[in-house]
């Protein structure tokens, strides 16, 4: 028997990648039916084939179905017309129960057994009679899911400061955890305002060049250490990653020096 091999799938064009086994010969960009905790869906194909041997898997991975055929192609485009319509029914419903919840996105399975309403709200919401009424005008499964802002900008899109469309809804699968002490070791300001994306929340993209600026300050003394230039002994008062340079101080003689110029005075034991 042909061992099982896994593949990559993802159901957004930009989301979660996803792992299942398979016999059936896959290349990137297939389209393909799955079977999720959600029911059927139809995903894409992001990653070379792999021996399902060489990882260590604690579970079973769930297996590809089936190579999507024209006809599940053409249901997932009426599914995506249909979830439109649906949307705008529950937003109806939604304002008939005076819920204070804002309706996001809705998506059908590729089956159509449940629709998924997604949105927002700051507090908890009781939807038991929302859902009651849903259910018998769609006749099948309902599921209210709320999200969070960061979820919410990734749904929606937008444009970052930057200019550029939203690293969420453009490229980023996954969020990464974002701290203010990324910020503070880039030397950015901290102000709130201006290192916060659209959601409100941390910009994503402090973390993309975290990891060099931690690198690169090892080679930098610390602000507030002494230093030697010009056989006299200075004070850094600040530095410049980028520019490789120092901010100095002696006696109210302030200088801007590069990182080369400077010996660090090791610190008595």
């Amino acid at each position: 028997m042909e061992e099982k091999k896994i593949v990559g799938v993802r159901f957004k064009s930009v989301g979660k990648v996803y792992y299942f086994s398979t016999h059936v010969p896959l290349k990137k960009l297939d389209a393909v039916i799955v079977e999720t905790a959600r029911g059927l869906e139809l995903g894409e194909v992001v990653t070379d084939m792999k021996e399902l041997s060489e990882f260590n898997l604690d579970m079973e991975l769930k297996p590809i179905i089936r190579i999507a055929t024209k006809e599940d192609l053409e249901k997932e485009k009426v599914n995506e017309v249909n979830a439109l319509d649906a949307l705008a029914v529950c937003k109806k419903v939604v304002k008939k129960h005076k819920l204070d919840m804002n309706l996001i996105h809705c998506e059908y399975t590729h089956d159509a057994s449940k629709v998924i309403f997604m949105y927002t709200s700051e507090e908890r919401v009781d939807f038991r009679e929302l859902l009651k009424e849903l259910a018998s005008i769609f006749r099948c499964r309902i599921e209210l899911r709320q999200i969070g802002p960061r979820d919410k900008a990734k749904l929606v899109g937008g444009l970052g400061t930057c200019g550029l469309p939203l690293c969420c809804s453009s490229f980023l699968g996954e969020f990464d955890g974002v701290s203010i002490n990324m910020a503070k070791n880039q030397m950015l300001a901290i102000n709130i305002e201006k290192i916060s994306g659209a959601c409100g929340r941390l910009m994503c993209c402090l973390k993309y060049e975290d990891e060099a600026y931690s690198e690169a300050k090892k080679h930098f003394p610390k602000i507030g250490s002494r230093v030697i230039y010009n056989d006299h002994t200075y004070k850094v008062l600040g530095i410049n990653i980028l520019n490789k340079q120092i901010k100095i101080e002696d006696n109210g003689n302030i200088l801007f020096v590069d990182l080369s110029e400077i010996k660090q005075v090791k610190p008595k034991q």
